[in-house]
């Protein structure tokens, strides 16, 4: 189209698809959603060229953040809501299965290994609360599931997660459990205090210009997997903690939240928390990546 005017721009980019290339169904629906809610949007604010630009610049200096221990785009993602919608859309609740939560930026593959029981603490801190998380893993008929695997993670007493802390050793705070027979799981951590998501760089400015905070209530997180069940991604939060009502990242459902009681006499911690969850059977298994 050589006459590009304000009425059918939008139409000439949607009408592009697919002329010199393969475009799947798919793909086709994707992009003429996008350009048409890109577009759209671009109108309503009666967008500027300077706003453009400064646009395109945000976006390369958030590239420029990324590396293994921060993914900058994802931390966006969550500022915006967008990754608990994408969630809620990928794992709709249709029955009694535990409900699903963000990945978020911090998870690390290949935790280590440890007995039910053991402890994930590798450094102790000034005013740590010690725990014992405990709970039972069963289908969707009640049925105990043996041989879930759990992928645990937790931020320190200090609000840092390890790969984000020098001063933590590798993995702490970090393990891999497993259910016995009767579908048990249980280890041993300290309780997660609130803490705030990195709010420099980018990050930072976009909360700022949203006039938000940064700060995320305490939690524990679960990925919880096991053949022929959908993975579970999830987070369990402290019934007492700061921030529940105003997670930075949107990820609090009711749920998930848990009363964190005194230790009993035979744990030997602080704190007890039991929190069982329940997988939905799946043919195909999902894949979780890892931000």
């Amino acid at each position: 189209m050589r006459n590009v005017t304000i009425d059918n721009v939008t139409d000439a980019v949607i009408q592009s698809l697919g002329r010199h290339g393969d475009v799947s169904p798919r793909q086709r629906e994707i992009m003429t959603s996008l350009l048409q809610h890109l577009h759209g949007f671009c109108r309503e604010v009666k967008l500027q060229h300077h706003e453009f630009l400064q646009a395109c610049d945000f976006l390369a200096r958030a590239g420029k953040v990324c590396d293994d221990k921060r993914q900058e785009f994802i931390l966006l993602g969550d500022i915006l809501g967008v990754e608990v919608l994408v969630d809620m859309l990928s794992n709709p609740i249709e029955g009694e299965e535990s409900e699903s939560t963000v990945l978020g930026p911090f998870y690390r593959e290949n935790p280590p290994v440890l007995p039910k029981g053991a402890s994930t603490v590798q450094k102790h801190f000034e005013g740590e609360e010690s725990i014992l998380v405990e709970g039972y893993i069963t289908d969707t008929d009640g049925k105990p599931l043996e041989g879930v695997t759990l992928d645990i993670w937790e931020d320190a007493p200090n609000g840092l997660y390890e790969n984000h802390d020098p001063d933590q050793p590798e993995y702490n705070l970090r393990g891999r459990f497993e259910t016995d027979e009767s579908g048990h799981f249980a280890l041993r951590a300290v309780r997660p205090v609130p803490y705030p998501i990195p709010d420099n760089e980018t990050a930072g400015q976009l909360i700022r210009y949203m006039g938000h905070h940064p700060n995320r209530p305490g939690h524990l997180h679960f990925i919880l997997a096991k053949p022929g069940y959908r993975t579970l991604v999830s987070q369990v939060f402290d019934a007492d903690s700061a921030w529940l009502d105003e997670d930075a990242v949107f990820a609090v459902k009711n749920s998930l939240v848990a009363k964190f009681l005194p230790g009993r006499a035979e744990d030997d911690t602080d704190l007890y928390v039991r929190f069982d969850f329940t997988l939905k059977p799946q043919v195909n298994e999902q894949r979780i990546a890892a931000e």
